[in-house]
């Protein structure tokens, strides 16, 4: 079916017989949405594009620079083309006109004969209208057929397949996998040539080029572009490119939802591995099992803890889809599964190792801005194990993500982190706090400080903390606490008289601030406690 009306179609009707196309026939294919009878110069603001204007000339009649600035506006606002009835105010053409129509694939068109404006308008108007109403029925009937072939199809190359028959022009499609599908094929040299003219679009017809994206539960999954380098792309081209950007989408929702749910069933074989107990030869059998073009050796583990309630209100498999989407563009293949209240997700890196770290978080602030789960995310923790070089070492990230949510629970929420690796002193505190008395080893180092603030309701441990991370720069330390140096000063004294004048020395500042971190540590366990 052809959609839109075009000039060369109005030039077949009955007013249109003792006509002349004395410029711009190389532009006849041009779209024609309305018809505009129109007697002046300035016409920008009346028009919206794709509109055949019909005058006889009288708002410039023999001036030609005036008829140069009616045609520069037509061009320049995507009017479709110039019908001139010669004789009452026009009696020829310049060259310069032509020529510049020429240039521009602008039709400028003569009337030979007096003819009846209002009944023109009123022709293809009735035409527009009814070409409109076709283009709806149309679209049902390809919405309709394409709804059955969702049914039957396998593989998304069928919809794509199925579109370029009712198109009948060159169809893209851009995964962000880097995979892309040309309907119809074609060789290597074509694929790249026509894909340079499309980027660069000072070389391209913006009419011709089309773009749509196929959104996946909140994010862009693909890409779907179609060319037509022979005419105009229309409205209905238009809409039926984003009712198939829909079809694939769901086709591919439907893919995953289906792959996932086949994740959830290995479960056990999942547990196992985050327990140390396949191979290395096992691991990469059951990779190239799901994945047959894989090709990795490292990842790392992120464990996510839900409250109660999120858990039992939402559903699990969406909730691993979208965060599975979001960090395969990032370069990670992921395998997930589930441990009471917890979400666990293997990232397979599949590129180079050195920036696996910056791809991550990157996974991460997406999925947090990500408004498709419905969930609030302040409740939900994430912990991200340490990186290991080997995939049968798998369990050790594991641990290690599992220690960094646990730490996360006992820490202020300003020292709180994503990765192992950032919680550094804490991993030392907490093996102290398990296997030794931390509580008793922080009141050795601290209790004169304490005792004293406590007496004299000061502020003197707050002093001791500020003067260590400022390396011991009174100047820095005075600014940062809002004292004048004669203060401070006494406050130092008063902190060599409790804790010795050598508080100051390597080995002792390292140990107190240990101490004054792992005080830290103790107080916010003391005020979770109280609060559960």
């Amino acid at each position: 079916m052809q959609s839109m009306l075009t000039i060369g179609d109005i030039l077949d009707r009955k007013y249109f017989s003792n006509i002349e196309v004395v410029a711009g026939a190389t532009g006849l294919g041009r779209q024609v949405k309305w018809v505009h009878v129109v007697e002046v110069i300035k016409i920008k603001s009346l028009l919206n594009g794709n509109e055949l204007i019909l005058t006889t000339g009288l708002g410039w009649k023999t001036d030609e620079a005036l008829f140069m600035s009616l045609l520069k506006q037509l061009i320049e606002c995507n009017a479709s083309g110039l019908c001139i009835e010669m004789g009452t105010s026009t009696s020829s053409i310049p060259q310069e006109i032509v020529d510049y129509a020429n240039t521009h694939h602008f039709p400028i068109i003569i009337f030979h004969e007096e003819v009846p404006f209002v009944e023109i308008t009123q022709d293809i108007h009735s035409l527009l209208i009814n070409k409109q109403y076709q283009m709806i029925s149309d679209l049902e009937n390809y919405t309709q057929q394409l709804n059955k072939k969702m049914l039957e199809i396998d593989h998304y190359e069928e919809i794509l397949t199925f579109f370029h028959r009712y198109l009948d022009v060159q169809i893209i499609a851009k995964f962000n996998m880097n995979d892309i599908k040309f309907i119809p094929e074609l060789g290597r040299e074509e694929r790249e040539r026509l894909l340079l003219k499309i980027n660069r679009t000072e070389e391209t017809n913006e009419y011709s080029v089309a773009k749509q994206p196929v959104q996946l539960l909140g994010n862009q999954y693909a890409e779907i572009i179609i060319f037509a380098d022979t005419r105009e792309l229309s409205e209905y081209d238009y809409l039926l490119l984003d009712r198939t950007a829909t079809a694939l989408a769901q086709h591919l929702l439907r893919d995953l939802l289906v792959e996932e749910k086949k994740r959830m069933e290995e479960t056990e074989w999942m547990l196992d591995w985050l327990d140390g107990e396949h191979s290395e030869e096992e691991i990469r059998e059951y990779l190239s099992y799901h994945q047959a073009d894989i090709d990795a050796k490292d990842g790392v583990v992120c464990v996510c803890r839900l409250s109660k309630g999120q858990i039992k209100n939402m559903d699990s498999t969406y909730f691993k889809l979208v965060f599975r989407t979001i960090f395969e563009q990032y370069g990670f293949s992921t395998y997930s599964t589930e441990v009471r209240n917890q979400l666990i997700f293997i990232f397979v890196n599949q590129r180079e190792s050195i920036n696996w770290r910056e791809r991550m978080e990157k996974g991460f602030m997406r999925f947090k801005t990500n408004h498709s789960t419905k969930l609030d995310m302040s409740s939900i923790s994430f912990g991200v194990g340490k990186f290991v070089g080997s995939l049968k070492e798998i369990h050790k990230s594991y641990q290690a993500a599992k220690e960094t949510l646990l730490l996360q629970h006992t820490l202020p929420e300003s020292n709180r982190r994503l990765f192992y690796d950032d919680l550094h002193i804490y991993h030392i505190i907490s093996l102290i706090n398990k296997h030794g008395d931390l509580p008793e080893m922080v009141m050795n180092h601290l209790t004169p400080v304490i005792e004293y603030d406590k007496k004299n309701n000061g502020t003197l441990l707050y002093t001791l903390k500020t003067y260590l991370a400022c390396n011991g720069s009174k100047q820095e330390t005075a600014k940062k606490l809002y004292v004048v140096r004669q203060t401070l000063y006494h406050r130092i004294d008063k902190l060599e008289k409790l804790l010795g004048e050598d508080f100051m020395s390597p080995e002792k500042r390292l140990v107190m601030e240990l101490m004054l971190v792992a005080h830290d540590y103790l107080v916010n366990q003391e005020t979770k406690k109280s609060v559960e």
